[in-house]
């Protein structure tokens, strides 16, 4: 269902009959009705100069999440899918009813502040040649997330799961999978700008065309600012702006569920094969199997010594493996 979006004594709505207004924000809910409707609080709250429309997409949610957004933001287009279509695809459902000079891919967990709306759209006014602006995300009070990352290259990947950018952080070749010398404090181009926070050109959208529909979730952002950049559109990171992550330091790989779990490791290997060819395929294939063969293998002598959280990791490794090895996918 869709309904047009309504004016607010706070933010300045798009009219119905407008071609164009400053800012279309997409949304996509899947049972977060509580933090869906606390972020589009904060979006009209904290929005004061652009003009808006809101686009919620549903994807299909059991904990009333659609009820709720219809009752409390008549407004608010509101598409309610029957099944759970993924993330790149339900985006797309909004991309295509856009009429924002720029889009705004926002995720439900998450609250403007201090009017990031609009400051990241000033940014964003006086750079017209970047395709993709992210901003500041904190966590807490006091603790800036360190979002923004480079591409999941076989090397990468290698330098992650070896722990060797951990060890050394602050070292700019051997840290560069999270850049972990930056305190994300300061303007930085960088190849991946985070989908909870996404400000998208129209024009450069336009030319370089919508998410692929094959990731599922995960790694539909960073093949998406790969194509603006391979089409001249500089994807940049600016802390101009900031917003809070209520799950800011969102799911540790222990708390992470099998399935989603591999389905991480299965979009990366579908980045690789889609921009890098068969064999960074074939080699992030190589590094993730014997990542998992080593955490299979420590995970498992710690659930034998009886850390029973450590039971869901062997978990998760193996299922990997089976995926890796036989083609196998855990059930969702």
């Amino acid at each position: 269902m869709s309904q047009a979006l309504h004016s607010t004594p706070v933010a300045s709505a798009c009219r119905p009959n407008a071609a164009v207004c400053d800012v279309t924000v997409i949304i996509v809910s899947y049972n977060t009705r509580l933090l869906t409707l606390q972020c589009l609080r904060s979006v009209l709250a904290e929005t004061r100069h652009c003009s808006l429309e809101i686009i919620v997409v549903d994807n299909a949610s059991v904990d009333g999440s659609v009820e709720a957004i219809a009752r409390q933001y008549p407004g608010v287009t509101l598409i309610a899918n029957h099944e759970n279509r993924g993330f790149a695809a339900a985006n797309n459902q909004g991309l295509r009813l856009a009429r924002g000079r720029y889009v705004l891919l926002l995720n439900p967990d998450t609250v403007i502040l201090d009017g990031a709306i609009d400051r990241i759209v000033a940014y964003a006014d006086q750079r017209p040649e970047l395709g993709i602006v992210g901003c500041q995300v904190l966590q807490d009070e006091h603790t800036v997330q360190p979002t923004c990352f480079a591409f999941q290259t076989p090397l990468n990947l290698l330098l992650s799961f070896s722990g060797l950018s951990r060890l050394w952080p602050r070292n700019r070749w051997l840290a560069r999978p999270e850049m972990g010398w930056w305190a994300r404090d300061s303007e930085r181009e960088v190849d991946v700008v985070s989908g909870m926070f996404m400000l998208v050109r129209a024009a450069a959208l336009r030319q370089v065309g919508p998410m692929d529909e094959g990731y599922f979730v995960y790694g539909e952002e960073a093949d998406w600012c790969y194509r603006f950049r391979r089409a001249g559109w500089p994807c940049c990171f600016a802390p101009v702006a900031r917003i809070l992550h209520v799950h800011g330091g969102g799911q540790s790989t222990d708390q992470r569920s099998v399935p989603m779990y591999v389905q991480n490791q299965k979009s990366v290997l579908l980045f690789n094969r889609k921009h890098y060819g068969r064999a960074a395929y074939y080699a992030a294939k190589a590094v993730y199997v014997g990542a998992m063969l080593v955490r299979a293998a420590a995970w498992g002598m710690q659930a034998l010594l009886g850390r029973h959280a450590a039971r869901h990791q062997v978990r998760q490794a193996t299922a990997a493996l089976r995926f890796h090895l036989l083609g196998t996918e855990p059930a969702k």
